[in-house]
């Protein structure tokens, strides 16, 4: 008698060296990012602000773009991965068109970059004697933004109730990259160091601003600011911003305390900052009598978060007289007995700055924190859930395009989880969304002029796959 085989000592079947035969793909959850793009209406807005002088290559800006997005959120984080894409044809059923090949795709990144652009940023700095720049953005690469603009305004306006208040927190990362035009940061890494913006209360990206990896976070926050601002719909009402040090800059902060701002909305705009640790500061806060300390918080690990109110007014030029002095509040970090930080203390002191006069110091610290579970999230959603950290060109316009596309393909991603009719989807990170919603196997056949999907998936997800389509209206007629 033969001795039978353990079950996983062996594999059950045999691979056909042939093809399946029909209209299959792995990826039919991917139709909803194509039905999400175009019900939202990018491509018009691709249309109308993507003026990109380059080759006829028979693809539109939009089909260009939804490829890139489709790229994305699939899972591809270079510009080869775009093949497998092309080579799909239920991803060409899905999408009308087949996926342009790479070298399309490539010569669509590389003509957000302008040479010009860069020499004549890199001239300025060297005649003020700056070690880094940030050059001005492209024609193209400020309609790429006005299309993203376009994006999030559509998905304001699918909120049941207008959204009247908007949270801003902004804040820079870094992308590590060896390529050889990449500077070093100050981590002593080579890359980049973009800025980007999120609307806290919907998660969306209001706005990014791609920069060299030597590029300080505090040089020049304010334009990366004033966009994120002009970003936001007409329904907002109650403004505030959140940030860390890097946006301690004189200029944001005098456009932030200005309720007659240029290029942004009047009125108040309410902040908080945490402040730079400057000697003067750091003396101040760390004189403080014990007695005045109060702890609103403590860690698993039992360190407590005081606070406390600091009498600081520094002598910098953003303090101009007939301005109310800024709110310095202190925070200290507090171990309990017989345990230390690293460094052998058991207490460190920081700072933040802010106008909010009427909140309690413990209140205002917590809200400030609140800004680490938004713009952190979405940076290592976009360079690691998406393939914004994977940078393809050694043109700088090519990877500020790049990873401004990444941000679009997050926002329709926030749309898409947040449409989910199973609420655990709603704050999941992209690799369960795909595991979820994208990697399903489906099947497409054609009756007539009817043309169906069928998906391998149990009748309770079908069902909610439906309603995440209707979520999205668009005209379903057969192409071709």
């Amino acid at each position: 008698m033969r001795t039978k085989t353990p079950l996983q000592a062996k594999t059950p079947f045999a691979i056909d060296n042939k093809p399946m035969e029909g209209l299959l793909t792995s990826r039919a959850g991917l139709s909803a990012v194509s039905r999400a793009f175009r019900s939202l209406g990018v491509p018009a807005a691709c249309d109308a602000y993507l003026q990109i002088k380059q080759r006829s290559s028979g693809f539109t800006p939009g089909q260009k773009l939804e490829s890139l997005v489709m790229l994305h959120l699939a899972g591809g984080d270079c510009m080869q991965d775009i093949d497998l894409l092309r080579t799909d044809g239920g991803v060409t059923k899905m999408l009308g068109y087949t996926v342009p090949s790479q070298r399309c795709i490539a010569d669509f990144i590389e003509a957000f970059h302008d040479a010009g652009k860069i020499e004549q940023a890199r001239a300025e700095a060297q005649r003020q004697e700056l070690l880094s720049f940030i050059p001005e953005q492209t024609t193209a690469l400020l309609g790429l933004a006005r299309v993203q603009q376009s994006l999030v305004h559509a998905l304001a306006a699918r909120q049941p109730t207008p959204v009247s208040t908007a949270t801003v927190d902004m804040d820079a990362t870094i992308i590590e990259s060896q390529k050889r035009q990449a500077q070093r940061t100050y981590e002593g890494t080579r890359g980049y160091q973009p800025m980007v913006a999120v609307w806290a209360e919907t998660e969306l990206i209001l706005a990014d601003e791609f920069r060299d990896g030597n590029v300080p976070a505090i040089s020049a926050p304010l334009q990366c600011a004033q966009a994120a601002f002009a970003t936001l719909p007409n329904t907002i009402i109650k403004f505030f911003f959140r940030g860390d040090s890097a946006c301690h800059e004189s200029e944001l902060l005098a456009w932030l305390r200005n309720p007659d701002r240029a290029d942004g909305p009047k009125g108040i705009i309410e902040f908080c900052i945490s402040a730079r640790m400057s000697d003067a500061l750091r003396a101040k806060v760390t004189a403080i009598h014990e007695t005045r300390w109060t702890t609103y918080e403590t860690e698993p690990d039992g360190t407590a978060r005081q606070w406390t109110e600091v009498a600081f007014v520094p002598g910098e030029k953003g303090e101009k007289k007939g301005i109310v002095p800024l709110r310095y509040v202190g925070l200290r970090l507090l171990k309990p007995q017989g345990t230390l930080f690293n460094d052998g203390s058991d207490r460190r002191h920081f700072a933040v700055l802010t106008n909010r006069m009427d909140i309690n110091g413990g209140d205002l610290l917590k809200w400030h924190r609140e800004k680490a579970g938004t713009i952190e999230h979405v940076h290592d959603e976009v360079k690691n859930g998406l393939g914004g950290g994977q940078l393809p060109s050694g043109k700088f316009g090519a990877n500020a395009a790049w990873f401004r596309i990444a941000c679009i393909a997050y926002n329709i991603l926030v749309a898409l989880r947040t449409s989910w009719s199973d609420e655990t989807l709603h704050h999941a990170k992209a690799k369960r969304v795909r595991f979820v919603l994208f990697n399903m196997t489906g099947r497409f056949s054609r009756d007539r002029r009817k043309i169906t999907l069928h998906i391998a998936a149990p009748d309770d997800w079908i069902k909610r796959f439906i309603d995440l389509f209707d979520a999205f209206p668009l005209l379903t007629q057969p192409t071709g």
